[in-house]
């Protein structure tokens, strides 16, 4: 049982890491990095696994910093106690928005990773502290951590970048995400009712398929996050609350 929580973590945290633009992407249409400061509380289920997704956003001097929050609910806490907690620093670029800092702490999932990783994009290396050993890794331009890669994909959607090839930076690997628009539909979840655009992202030789339905009027922000393997769906998440604050 303690492995299907953490396979369920596994597909709750992978939403948070869905994609963002590379250079394939035109820079033309990313003008618009204006982001509301808000929080947001997702409930979480797979399979008999209770999960809840935490967010929270605040304005920086510079640009912004995120939290993801992930924690078993109801009887799933007698599995796995604890939580999973990511906090990004970004930075407004250019070209929307840029790492600067990641602290990840994880204490539920077999890994247990422990990180504290600086963007250094003038030497083109992610440093800092993973399990606590020293941790150096190369970086291409526009890479981006687990966490500003979604509000880089709001960015994109709220300038109208709705497909292309993204880039996905890892602790220990790169990856390479084909991101595709998928329509438009009404949806319905506990925070209320929308019209979604569904954006699909599918990493190359993956058999596993997102799906998020973002709302505009929110930003863009995903109110239905859905995972499916070989066809059949193993994750569904859907929006609970969200609050716009003022930092």
């Amino acid at each position: 049982m303690k492995m299907r929580f953490d396979t369920a973590f596994a597909a709750i945290r992978s939403f948070t890491i869905a994609i963002f633009a590379s250079s394939v992407l035109p820079t033309a249409v990313l003008a618009e990095s204006a982001m509301q400061p808000h929080t947001a509380e997702y409930r979480v289920k797979i399979s008999i696994v209770g999960g809840r997704l935490s967010t929270e956003v605040k304005s920086t001097d510079s640009g912004y910093t995120a939290t993801h929050v992930v924690s078993a609910t109801g009887m799933s806490r007698i599995l796995a106690s604890g939580s999973i907690s990511d906090t990004a620093e970004f930075d407004i670029a250019a070209d929307g928005f840029r790492p600067v800092r990641l602290v990840s702490d994880d204490e539920i999932s077999s890994d247990k990773i422990r990180a504290e990783i600086d963007f250094d994009w003038s030497s083109g290396e992610a440093r800092g502290i993973l399990n606590d050993e020293e941790y150096t890794a190369a970086i291409p331009d526009l890479a981006y951590d687990r966490i500003s890669i979604q509000y880089q994909l709001m960015h994109d959607l709220r300038n109208g970048v709705t497909s292309g090839e993204y880039i996905l930076f890892e602790f220990d690997e790169l990856k390479t995400i084909s991101v595709s628009n998928i329509g438009t539909r009404k949806v319905k979840v506990p925070a209320g009712e929308y019209n979604a655009v569904g954006i699909q992202h599918q990493t190359a030789n993956s058999k596993r398929v997102t799906t998020l339905w973002c709302v505009e009027e929110l930003g863009y922000l995903p109110v239905i996050i859905e995972q499916h393997r070989k066809g059949k769906l193993r994750l569904r998440a859907t929006l609970e609350r969200y609050t716009p604050t003022t930092s």
